[in-house]
């Protein structure tokens, strides 16, 4: 105000001096605003910097937003999008324009992160990502399968139990990330990558428990959909609730609804293929009955048919011709009954002898796969777990111990049971060979 006081009419000012007077009364009567309007003539500078012009029926506003700011906003921003924005105005000195430097973008209507769901969800259909025509077809006996999950998380716990109620013999990889929070999307892709590439991997289950939309955002990344897209092995998503869905659950080859049903998933083929036998089984059985039905019908009916009864006497004169043959052939085998009772005797000897060694064969192999079956059940992780031993993780569950000299004092361990885990800090570490020296004290 004392500033324009001190203007006077029959001075004459600079452009300069005009403009900074006008700066300094629009900023300082001006507070942080909530200003509302739809976005046009949009543009992102190659430094990160935005420039558009907010308008309505009748007015339009410049608008400013820098760099550091743009790259929190979870959506694009588009020519036409209806948003409302929190910033303060400002004048621009070298254009004597006045604008609006914006810190705050929020879409009219819904929440930024619906929207921006919404729009690469959009925008990756386009691409044709989640055209059927690239889903890949599940194995129909996977034995090898990769989990990229929290390994403290439900949906680990989930997908185990449900594969070890159904007695389902299958070897699992499990590569643990963080499901939600900065830098859980880099860690999924990671995690698919890695996975990807182990020889003979069948498929890859992704996923976590349910959450809101914001526990769930990693799966909604674009890094995390076009590493599903790209990865060579099948993708089952399975990611939070059945009511839940995710940019990955469009993407991926399969979407399971939760954790569990991807893991009944897994087996379930197997299954269904053996109802498959039986049912086909059944219907070779009946269909064959009926054949046989039908021909005996038809059988039936030409014996009785008039021009077969000719043919039945021909048949019997046959049938006495038979009998002739048949007693001069017994007549000479009588003759050689020595003979071939020695080598009938002989011919039994060799059968019982045959009988024996095929018997004594499948015992043997029998025996061998009795004995290969333990060993692979006793030195299952999951068995090995079962009788008290744990699995010790640090950094957080991301890298698992092997060596003493991993650990150092103070450093934060995860201890995983066969069912749990807990947490505890290292206060001492005795790196000498206790067993050895037991050995020499005993």
């Amino acid at each position: 105000m004392n500033e324009k006081a001190n203007l006077k009419a029959d001075e004459v000012y600079s452009v300069s001096e005009i403009t900074r007077f006008i700066k300094l009364q629009l900023e300082t009567s001006f507070p942080l605003i909530w200003v509302e309007g739809e976005i046009s003539n949009f543009h992102r500078h190659h430094s990160g910097h935005l420039y558009f012009t907010l308008k309505d029926e009748s007015s339009q506003l410049k608008g400013v937003m820098w760099r550091s700011l743009a790259e929190k906003i979870r959506f694009d921003l588009k020519d036409g999008l209806q948003v409302v924005c929190r910033g303060s105005i400002n004048v621009y000195e070298p254009r004597g324009e006045y604008q609006l430097m914006v810190q705050l973008v929020e879409p009219k209507g819904k929440g930024a992160l619906q929207l921006a769901f919404e729009q690469l969800r959009d925008k990756l259909k386009k691409e044709g990502l989640f055209d059927t025509q690239h889903k890949k077809k599940l194995p129909l006996f996977p034995k090898k399968v990769g989990i990229v999950t929290s390994p403290r998380g439900a949906a680990i716990v989930d997908i185990l139990q449900t594969l070890e109620r159904r007695f389902a013999r299958l070897h699992i990889l499990i590569y643990p990330v963080r499901v939600q929070g900065e830098g859980a999307a880099d860690e999924i892709v990671e995690g698919i990558d890695f996975l990807s590439r182990i020889p003979d991997l069948d498929v890859i289950i992704i996923g976590r428990g349910g959450g809101s939309i914001e526990d769930l955002w990693a799966f909604n990344e674009e890094s995390v959909a076009r590493a599903v897209f790209d990865c060579p092995v099948p993708v089952i998503s399975a990611v939070g609730h059945e009511i839940d869905f995710t940019i990955s659950d469009f993407v991926a080859d399969i979407r399971a609804s939760t954790p569990s049903i991807a893991a009944e998933m897994l087996i379930e083929k197997e299954q269904a293929f053996e109802e498959r036998i039986l049912n086909s089984e059944k219907r070779i059985i009946q269909q064959t009955k009926l054949s046989l039905q039908q021909q005996s019908n038809k059988v039936f009916r030409l014996i009785h048919h008039r021009a077969f009864q000719n043919f039945k006497i021909r048949l019997l004169n046959q049938e006495q011709r038979v009998d002739e043959l048949e007693t001069r052939v017994w007549n000479f085998l009588s003759s050689r009954h020595a003979e071939i009772k020695q080598h009938g005797s002989r011919l039994d000897l060799l059968s019982e002898k045959l009988r024996n060694g095929m018997v004594g064969l499948l015992e043997k192999w029998n025996s061998r796969w009795e004995k290969t079956v333990t060993q692979l059940h006793n030195l299952s992780p999951l068995n090995i777990l079962k009788k008290g031993y744990t699995l010790c993780w640090k950094n957080g569950g991301r890298s698992f111990i092997r060596d003493i000299e991993e650990i150092d004092v103070n450093d934060d361990i995860i201890v995983t049971f066969y069912k749990g885990n807990f947490s505890c800090t290292v206060k001492e570490v005795d790196r000498k060979k206790l067993i050895e020296s037991y050995i020499k004290e005993s």
